[in-house]
């Protein structure tokens, strides 16, 4: 059973930055997906950003291009999203998730994924 946990949440002035990881374990294959969404209290659930392992290949949504960056360490089976220039409106619980296929072109379903972590909550004050 694929099991991940996020981390690196907290409060952060707006400007500030952040760093989320997504530590993965119990997968079988090394061909897989990982996606962030992030759910803000009275908002769906929507798509952040997505890294793909068989080819490489990276998205993000638009309200957060240019801002963060999504990298994976595979020596540690973790993927990080690390955020820069944080607003006010970046505030949400943050969530990773796992499934077993190929690129982002449908990071943003959330539909498309098998496992999800336990969120990590971003607050950016002001």
């Amino acid at each position: 059973e694929v099991q991940l946990v996020e981390s690196g949440g907290g409060l952060v002035q707006a400007g500030g930055s952040l760093r989320l990881s997504c530590a993965i374990s119990g997968f079988t294959f090394d061909e897989y997906t990982i996606g962030w969404f992030r759910q803000a209290p009275g908002k769906e659930r929507e798509g952040v950003s997505c890294i793909s392992t068989e080819d490489g290949s990276t998205a993000y949504a638009d309200s957060v291009k240019g801002r963060f960056t999504i990298s994976k360490d595979n020596a540690k089976d973790t993927v990080y999203l690390q955020m820069n220039s944080l607003k006010p409106e970046d505030t949400a619980i943050y969530y990773c998730a796992f499934t077993y296929g190929v690129g982002c072109t449908f990071y943003g379903v959330s539909s498309y994924y098998n496992s999800w972590g336990q969120g990590t909550q971003v607050t950016v004050s002001s």
